[in-house]
Formats: C-alpha cells, sequence, structure tokens
C-alpha cells in the first residue's frame, strides 16, 4: 500500500472557474474502467508545459511542444486530451499521424482549431494507439464536463498507480479568494528530467503568459524534479499548469506583489503532487527524504542525492529495515564528487549521527539506526561541510512487489 497516502475525496479538490473536466470509459487496454479524460479551457486561459527529456519522447510530447510553441494557438489552447493504457512512444510516424487524428477528431467537437488541442497518453510504449477507441469514447467525454469532476479525473489518468493523486488549495489575494487545483499519475519509470509521468494543476487566477512560464520552472525544479523512484525517465513525462484568468483578481506579472504569494502556492500543490507519486512508488512501503547539505553547489548536491536515491542496494536495505549504511557511504563516494574529503562529512539517519571521521560514529549503535528503519518516512541526512549549498529529494524502497508489478505489466 502507498506510504501515508490516501485517495483525496472529491470534494476537498474545488472546482477552478473557467475549466471543466470529463471522463469516458473507452477500453483503450482494458474494458469497465475510466480511461479517456477531456479537459476544456475557457477563452484566455494561459497555458504553459514542460516535458521529458527522453530523446524517445512520445508522439503526443512532440505534438505539444509544437501546439504550445505556435502563435497565436499558444495564447488560446482550447482542450487537453489525455488517455491511458497506451504510451504511444516508440510508434514512428504512425504514433504521429493517430495522435493527430485525436486533436482532429476533439478539435471538431470543440468547434476550434487543431493546434488548440493538447494530446497526452501514458501506458505501454512500443505498441500502437488504439485510435478508434478514443475517438469513439470522446463524444461521452465531451458531454461529461463538468467543473467539479477533479476526482474522477486523477483516477481517469492511473496506470500502476494503487491511488489516485489529487491536491486543491486556497489562498486570497486582493481580497479574492483563489483556487489551485492539480491532479498527477505515476508509480514507476519516474525519474527526472522531469519526473511526474502526468501532471496536470490549474488556478483561476490571471497570470501572464511569461510570468506562467517562470511559474512552471520554478515549480518543477522543486518537485518533480526532485523525485525518483526507480531512475527510469519516462518517454512521456509531462506538467502542464493552466491559469484561466476568472478569478476577478488583476493579472499578475513578474512585478507583482503578489507574484511570490501565488508562485509559492502552486509550487507548494506540485510538491505534494510529487511526493504522492514517490509515496505510491510501485510496491514501496517506506518514504525516503534525502537531505545534502554544506555543499559546494547544488549540482554536487544533487549527485549524492541522486547516487543514494537511485540505489538499489540501498533501497532494498531500506525495505528489510536493516541500517546496512555501508551502502550509502559506497554511494556517497562514486557519486563523481572527484575532490571530496570523506573525512569531513557526517552522515545522519533521521537524527541519529552514524558516520564522521570516514568511518562509523563512536556514538552510534546498531539499536538505534534499526529504530529508525522501522518507521515509514525516514530521512537521510548528509552534511559535506564544503559550502553553503543543499539538496532535498524524495525517493522510496524497492520491495518484492516492485519486481511482481513491472514483470506482469503488460499483461
Amino acid at each position: 500500500m502507498p506510504v501515508n497516502l490516501s485517495a483525496p475525496e472529491a470534494q476537498q479538490l474545488h472546482p477552478v472557474k473557467g475549466l471543466a473536466l470529463g471522463i469516458a470509459e473507452a477500453h483503450i487496454k482494458k474494458p469497465n474502467r475510466k480511461d479517456l479524460l477531456v479537459i476544456k479551457l475557457s477563452p484566455g486561459t494561459k497555458v504553459a508545459g514542460v516535458f521529458t527529456k527522453n530523446r524517445f519522447c512520445a508522439a503526443p510530447v512532440i505534438l505539444c511542444k509544437e501546439h504550445l510553441a505556435q502563435s497565436p494557438a499558444r495564447q488560446e489552447i482550447t482542450a487537453l486530451v489525455v488517455n491511458t493504457g497506451n504510451a504511444n512512444a516508440g510508434t514512428g510516424e504512425e504514433g504521429l499521424h493517430r495522435a493527430k487524428q485525436t486533436c482532429v477528431a476533439l478539435a471538431e467537437l470543440l468547434d476550434c482549431e487543431v493546434g488548440a488541442i493538447l494530446p497526452f497518453s501514458t501506458g505501454v510504449i512500443l505498441e500502437p494507439l488504439p485510435v478508434d477507441r478514443i475517438l469513439a469514447g470522446l463524444p461521452q467525454a465531451v458531454a461529461d464536463l463538468r467543473e467539479d469532476n477533479w476526482l474522477r479525473a486523477a483516477e481517469a489518468i492511473m496506470t500502476t498507480d494503487i491511488v489516485a493523486k489529487g491536491v486543491s488549495k486556497q489562498i486570497f489575494l486582493g481580497g479574492q479568494t483563489i483556487t489551485i487545483t492539480g491532479i498527477a499519475k505515476g508509480s514507476g519509470m519516474i525519474h527526472p528530467n522531469m519526473a511526474t509521468m502526468l501532471g496536470y494543476i490549474a488556478t483561476d487566477a490571471a497570470i501572464s503568459q511569461a510570468t506562467l512560464d517562470d511559474i512552471i520552472q520554478y515549480a518543477v525544479n522543486r518537485s518533480f524534479n526532485c523525485i525518483t523512484v526507480d531512475g527510469d525517465t519516462s518517454t512521456n513525462d509531462s506538467l502542464i499548469i493552466m491559469a484561466t484568468g476568472q478569478s476577478g483578481l488583476a493579472e499578475i506579472t513578474t512585478d507583482n506583489t503578489d507574484y511570490a504569494v501565488i508562485r509559492q502556492a502552486i509550487t507548494e500543490v506540485a510538491i505534494q503532487l510529487a511526493q504522492a507519486i514517490v509515496r505510491d512508488g510501485e510496491g514501496a512501503t517506506k518514504f525516503m527524504t534525502v537531505k545534502v547539505e554544506a555543499g559546494r553547489d547544488e549540482a554536487e548536491c544533487r549527485k549524492v542525492a541522486y547516487a543514494i536515491s537511485h540505489s538499489p542496494l540501498i533501497k532494498t536495505a531500506f525495505f528489510a529495515s536493516d541500517p546496512n549504511l555501508g551502502r550509502i557511504l559506497a554511494a556517497i563516494g562514486y557519486a563523481g564528487i572527484d575532490d571530496l574529503d570523506v573525512n569531513t562529512l557526517q552522515l545522519y539517519l533521521g537524527d541519529v549521527l552514524v558516520a564522521e571521521h570516514g568511518g562509523r560514529a563512536i556514538s552510534y549503535e546498531e539499536a538505534q539506526g534499526v529504530a529508525v528503519m522501522k518507521e515509514p518516512e525516514i530521512t537521510v541526512r548528509v552534511v559535506l561541510n564544503r559550502g553553503s549549498a543543499e539538496a532535498t529529494v524524495w525517493t522510496c524502497d524497492f520491495s518484492y512487489d516492485y519486481v511482481k508489478i513491472n514483470a506482469d505489466y503488460r499483461s
């Protein structure tokens, strides 16, 4: 089961003015499950996106980037369409053709330009997209469009996820209530750049395009680019942030006094969604926060954090609640900091100092490590003592179920 994570209740996910969501059962991979989502945006909604850096990126990712880059379509994105059960990745020109067919069909239903549609897919790679099933399901999804459909939308984008992931937050700006609601899916094949699989965050605040582009970069670098489950970067990773401007508050720009507040609020939603992905990592039983402090720069702190977070030996030891902490020291040593002085760093498990001066801390006792390792949430803290930079990465353990889930993924 996910680590300290349960699906949100429908009433916890506040509607966002100017945005409606519709769901259908298109039988893309399995019958009788929600697997198709349409998100319709009001005119004037600003949209920003970041995508996987995997060179084998999926056909819908290619189209999304093209449509967002177009003008004026970039200013007037009308709808998003998301299917689960098939990634439409590794499908060549035919995959692009089928993704375009989806956009054409939805554009006809909504009476808009094809370039105003953003397509997304998630599921099995290297299999042709069953576009006929998607086209048949689109009218049902459009007929289902409602502002309060966030939870069902979160369920419709799941693949190996155990629970739906959704977060909602409201803040007050200029005497107005501003709503921010987001959903995400992801459980395996999670690693930057950028690691979210699929994520959609919307607000009714009015935000200029340049400011929204700035906010998404800020938010993703503090959330989805700080998580890893297995070190595999998906072909389909996509994060979209939408600002409908329906709150009644004046447009926010980087020069506005409300800019820092809205940026932080959106970032907090992104962090909660990113952490939910790790908590629901395939077969996860432990949620691990890896903090690296006192580095010369953030880059070297991230190197150490990811070396620890990616190690199968460390992740399996955490699953077994085994304080085999030499594995952590080894990961720090091979992280790629050539001039690292191991005699000056400290390693903490929770609040327990376990290593210093190049070896085991004199004060450390095995029973202390065992006690920390039995907890469902564990912090690993490395103090490099080389500077003032720091970085945090969230990850999970590897259990027997991780192997089972991924061995049976296509069946």
